[in-house]
């Protein structure tokens, strides 16, 4: 994968910046608002980074590396490290989760090990989310979204990676972030299980990801998907 070139960067601030060239003054742009678009680009950028980062640090901290290893790895003090990653990240095993949710996480598990990914990733989740008959299929059915169709389309997204997946596989940033939303949507609607209809809520919200990708493609409507929050499941 090629990284962004700055010239690239600096063409897509002209782009998107809506306010860069003023009525009237077609001389000069405005050089303030050009800088506050670079400026959020930049952001999403460094945060891009910080979640790739934390990614693999989490890695290291499930198979054993202490933060001293961490630390000469990013070149940093032990101390640095832990300020900047010490919180444990929340687990959620399967008495959090639904009979069908821990039915579509054997799936979600048996994709990233048959793809050799060393991770969790949003595609993985929504894989296994859409492999059986369930809250979250019906509700895309429920979007006019045949649950067959993305569950093709992410699973021509896997990848095929080059590691041995452990037994324990370490959740991406985004994915963590999809699973809080839906434990939120379950306690929202009354119910200490989190369901597969949550999930993909989840996932939808995040709008960001292979998962919202696939979902936006297959034409449905991330920003009003799960609006209403669904009933208690088994």
């Amino acid at each position: 994968m090629a990284l962004p070139d700055l010239d690239d960067l600096i063409a897509e601030v002209d782009r998107t910046c809506a306010t860069a060239h003023r009525p009237g003054d077609q001389e000069q742009p405005d050089w303030l608002a050009l800088l506050s678009t670079a400026a959020g680009i930049a952001g999403r950028l460094q945060a891009l980074a910080d979640d790739l980062v934390e990614d693999y640090v989490e890695h290291c901290r499930m198979h054993g590396s202490s933060w001293t290893d961490i630390g000469a790895a990013l070149g940093v003090t032990r101390q640095a490290v832990q300020q900047r990653f010490h919180a444990p990240h929340k687990r959620y095993g399967p008495e959090t989760m639904t009979e069908d949710l821990r039915e579509a996480m054997v799936h979600v598990k048996q994709a990233a090990v048959a793809h050799r990914n060393n991770y969790i990733g949003t595609e993985h989740l929504l894989w296994g989310l859409t492999a059986r008959t369930n809250s979250a299929t019906r509700l895309l059915e429920s979007a006019g979204v045949s649950p067959q169709a993305v569950h093709d389309a992410v699973g021509a997204r896997l990848r095929q990676g080059a590691s041995q997946a452990a037994e324990r596989i370490a959740w991406t940033p985004y994915s963590r972030r999809a699973m809080a939303t839906a434990e939120a949507r379950a306690e929202q609607r009354g119910s200490q299980h989190i369901d597969c209809a949550d999930l993909l809520v989840g996932l939808a919200r995040l709008a960001r990801g292979t998962a919202a990708a696939v979902l936006a493609e297959a034409g449905t409507d991330l920003a009003m998907l799960g609006d209403e929050p669904a009933k208690e499941p088994r």
